[in-house]
């Protein structure tokens, strides 16, 4: 994380820092804002798991290494499954993602898995005082049950919101819904902070 830290500092941004993130994103929001409470006013996170989830490997993960190898019918598998989980997301922002995403990779996507499997901060998230937010896509099919509901259950104070027509990527599916409970959330801190 003193990496992160870093690169903020590089960009004057030391302290009251609202971190936003969403899957791998989120991981690295969290633990930071584990490694520096000081420095993190507010989190919102989205599907996001504070452990790992064994029964969330094998498929996809097998999927990118079987679309790396470049087998024309495994990569259109592993586009299918993007096109599924991309449901509520605008047509054209959505052809251009699936675009991106095969221009990036499959094993690109295989790397950033592993990662967020492996996240573990169990034995640390009580200690978590960051004000929270966690908003899930409520058609979310990629990370059932509601991961973010698991997190919520475990800090006090958090709030929990599952966004109708939304999946896995509900900043991209619902963008003004995610906008303003991200302003009313940190309208909400500074009041608090008051």
């Amino acid at each position: 994380m003193e990496w992160v830290r870093g690169w903020l500092a590089a960009q004057h941004m030391r302290d009251d820092l609202l971190l936003v993130g969403y899957t791998l994103g989120a991981a690295i929001a969290l633990q930071f804002a584990l490694d520096y409470p000081q420095a993190v006013k507010g989190l919102v996170l989205s599907a996001v798991s504070v452990a790992p989830r064994a029964e969330a490997r094998s498929g996809l993960l097998d999927s990118c290494l079987k679309a790396a190898t470049g087998n024309a019918q495994a990569v259109d598998a592993w586009l299918d499954f993007h096109r599924q989980i991309t449901t509520w997301v605008a047509p054209e922002l959505r052809a251009h993602l699936l675009t991106r995403q095969l221009q990036v990779g499959p094993m690109s996507q295989h790397r950033m898995l592993l990662a967020i499997y492996g996240f573990d901060v169990r034995e640390r998230i009580e200690s978590l005082r960051t004000p929270l937010l966690l908003i899930r896509g409520a058609d979310d099919v990629l990370n059932p049950p509601p991961v973010e509901r698991e997190l919520h259950a475990e800090i006090p104070g958090s709030r929990f919101v599952s966004l109708p027509q939304a999946g896995h990527f509900p900043a991209t599916e619902r963008p003004e819904e995610v906008n303003r409970l991200i302003e009313e959330f940190i309208a909400e801190i500074d009041r608090r902070r008051s």
